[in-house]
């Protein structure tokens, strides 16, 4: 079979651009620009543990109402928190304001308080960002795969039909469309119309 010569050019050229690919002649910056492609190096050490932090990162701040401290939402007893590597845009994490691991050792009134504040964060996921659905559940102890076993804290994470596809299951990574800047905007936004 017979090449033409207009057809040469071109794998020429796609080799010249894999040599300068190997070469490293490539800006990444403009390679996620025009490719789509999410370059989030922080994100592993976190996920493989590599980064040790004095304490629990649920306490370690005041947990002051502030995009510093990821806090959205303040109850008597209990807060709602951006998840600082969300699984979605809206990710939520409920928790209690007390360092408590174990939720039989919650007192009536904090466990009141964390329910409540449960259905508050579901209630602002769905006016917020309308998803289809969404997961709400709490791995309770190491061994259920809590990463943070010393702190209770439920997820709520908002879904939508197809937000799933192969990327998470081979790479281990989830594309979240917007930051948590954002993120924390639009809920400044709802719980400040909410008192």
């Amino acid at each position: 079979m017979k090449v033409k010569k207009g057809n040469r050019k071109k794998v020429s050229k796609s080799r010249s651009s894999s040599a300068q690919a190997a070469a490293g002649d490539y800006d990444l910056r403009r390679i996620s620009l025009v490719k789509n492609i999410l370059f989030k190096p922080e994100r592993y050490k976190y996920i493989r543990k590599k980064e040790k932090v004095d304490g629990c990162v649920f306490c370690s701040s005041s947990r002051k109402i502030a995009f510093e401290t990821l806090c959205i939402y303040k109850s008597r007893y209990s807060m709602i928190v951006l998840n600082k590597f969300p699984y979605n845009s809206g990710h939520l994490l409920v928790l209690p304001q007390r360092h408590c691991g174990d939720l039989l050792t919650l007192s009536p009134n904090e466990y009141e308080d964390l329910m409540s504040t449960l259905r508050v964060a579901c209630k602002a996921v769905t006016d917020v960002y309308a998803p289809s659905a969404y997961n709400l559940g709490m791995n309770h102890g190491s061994s259920a795969g809590a990463g943070i076993p010393d702190h209770l804290h439920f997820h709520v994470i908002p879904r939508w039909a197809g937000d799933l596809n192969f990327f998470p299951l081979i790479a281990q990574t989830k594309v979240v469309i917007e930051t948590l800047e954002q993120t924390y905007q639009n809920y400044l936004g709802y719980f400040n119309n909410r008192v």
